[in-house]
């Protein structure tokens, strides 16, 4: 079985086009703080497979590209409010691909995203029509190094993650392979009641990348989500500080 392609595969300039700042302005204002970013090569029909019809696996050499992504989300707020106490700032962990659309703009697929916040978990299913899952989950950072843990509510077992930056910052060159992986500014989302495809826009400065230094992890997101376990390591690892975030509303 082959990989149906679309035409219209996204260019390096339409990639650059969605750093572009949107018309309008945002719903929301975000900070994500301290990520690890974990990516395993995946065989491309099988993810293919669990789109919704009008995405297409986004690909690089001939290879789809699952990642995992613990984080910290702070400073949540709608634009008409101040960060709340309790509210604004919680964990996050997704399990996500990469995909493009009918007209080659490229993004986000989210398989999955777990959060610690249950309202937030409500607000984004309601109004993002976004996958989120509540779950107990905590972190620390210890001399450098952060401790993550989350387990998502009725699941049998957690997902845990140690990791650290490791080296200068950088900015990932258009065009290369890290680029490809971190630079995403557009998230799909479909609405099963309505049998449609809706489309979320984010603005932030370039991820300033380090390389990610590992010294454990364990995660369930796979079988959580119906899919295999690679059964090895990550195939790629990156960690950033963080960015400051403009959500907009969804289109479609």
């Amino acid at each position: 079985m082959t990989l149906a392609r679309d035409p219209s595969e996204p260019s390096l300039e339409q990639r650059l086009r969605e750093r572009e700042r949107p018309d309008g302005k945002p719903v929301m204002f975000q900070t994500w703080q301290k990520l690890l970013f974990l990516h395993w090569a995946w065989d491309p029909v099988e993810l293919q497979a669990c789109l919704p019809s009008g995405l297409f696996i986004d690909s690089w050499d001939g290879r789809a590209w699952l990642g995992v992504v613990p984080f910290f989300m702070r400073n949540i707020r709608p634009v008409w409010s101040p960060s709340v106490p309790g509210i604004s700032h919680f964990l996050e962990l997704n399990l996500r691909t990469y995909v493009y659309d009918g007209e080659g703009r490229p993004g986000v697929w989210f398989f999955s995203l777990e959060a610690n916040q249950a309202l937030a978990v409500k607000l984004a299913r309601r109004f993002f029509s976004l996958p989120y899952h509540h779950a107990k989950m905590q972190a620390e950072t210890v001399d450098g190094e952060v401790r993550y843990r989350s387990r998502r509510r009725g699941a049998a077992s957690s997902s845990t993650f140690a990791y650290r930056g490791e080296g200068p910052e950088r900015v990932a060159d258009p065009g290369s392979f890290e680029f490809f992986l971190v630079e995403r500014y557009l998230l799909f989302a479909w609405r099963a009641g309505q049998q449609h495809l809706f489309r979320g826009r984010v603005v932030h400065p370039a991820y300033r990348i380090r390389d990610a230094v590992l010294t454990g992890y364990e995660t369930d997101l796979f079988s959580l989500n119906g899919l295999q376990s690679p059964h090895r390591p990550a195939d790629h690892q990156l960690y950033s500080e963080g960015v400051d975030v403009d959500v907009f509303r969804l289109e479609g």
